[in-house]
């Protein structure tokens, strides 16, 4: 089979050590870099912002991979066990085990700011990051923040706090420990020392995530290049065919910039990325 035919996506399963397990689709081929996509809040691998960048790379012989975090999708675990540094962890599980070489993260809502955790954490290993709608500190300032003296009670006693969904008919269950736990691992509190290129897309009539927010990540990102692309009529998903255009432009130069300049990732610090 050419390397640029098709790929048969099948789902499959990694056991994390806790017994635990991670479902992902890999379209593995050997052209550097790779792409890992990181999925939001509650959200799956099946999505169309997925969808469409697993289309894409297999078109252009690159490698692929999404999943589902613990709670999520098709992978195991109670969702309201879960947390950002739970999530970070399956990420940095799926990262250390299921990919080789330099790779590109692209990171939707929350999965923006787990991109942007696992590039500290992998700064070796992450080659430039892309962010759609990026939420780092959401649960901080926009679930903690936005809850009013009587709903931040309920939650610290109750121990979670019900609130209505724009996407889902049900209520989404915030629990004390994503909002506790979320705060050993803010961001824009001060200065981001990610060193890898980043393009972030917003959109201006975002009703979730704020525009705002990004171009505040780009202040808090001092050491490497930012690229902030406001949309504005965009809103938080992102997932028209123009803004799937965008999202698949800023993949492709990225993917560009890597291969011409033949280094091992995109920081800054890289002699061969140096203008």
């Amino acid at each position: 089979m050419s390397r640029l035919e098709p790929l048969v996506s099948t789902t499959r399963i990694l056991t994390r050590e806790d017994q635990s397990t991670i479902a992902y689709v890999q379209d593995s081929v050997e052209i550097p870099p790779g792409t890992v996509f990181l999925g939001g809040f509650r959200s799956d691998m099946t999505g169309t912002k997925a969808g469409a960048l697993a289309a894409h790379c297999r078109t252009r012989g690159q490698a692929f991979l999404r999943f589902d975090y613990f709670g999520h999708g098709a992978s195991s675990g109670d969702f309201r066990q879960g947390s950002i540094g739970r999530w970070l962890a399956d990420a940095l599980a799926v990262l250390d085990r299921l990919t080789v070489g330099p790779q590109i993260l692209v990171g939707s809502s929350m999965g923006g700011w787990i991109a942007l955790l696992v590039a500290l954490a992998r700064p070796e290993r992450i080659a430039a990051l892309i962010g759609i709608a990026p939420a780092p500190d959401f649960t901080e300032d926009l679930i903690w923040n936005r809850l009013s003296a009587q709903e931040r009670r309920q939650l610290l006693e109750r121990g979670e706090l019900l609130h209505p969904s724009a996407y889902e008919e049900n209520a989404i269950p915030f629990t004390r420990k994503l909002i506790e736990e979320g705060r050993d691992h803010l961001l824009l509190r001060g200065p981001i020392g990610i060193r890898c290129p980043v393009h972030l897309l917003h959109g201006m009539k975002d009703p979730d995530v704020p525009y705002e927010t990004s171009l505040r990540l780009s202040r808090c990102l001092p050491e490497t290049d930012v690229v902030v692309e406001l949309i504005e009529d965009g809103d938080h998903r992102l997932s028209r065919d123009q803004d799937l255009a965008r999202l698949m432009t800023a993949l492709d130069g990225f993917t560009r910039r890597l291969r011409a300049s033949g280094s091992p990732s995109g920081r800054r610090d890289s002699p061969d990325s140096r203008g």
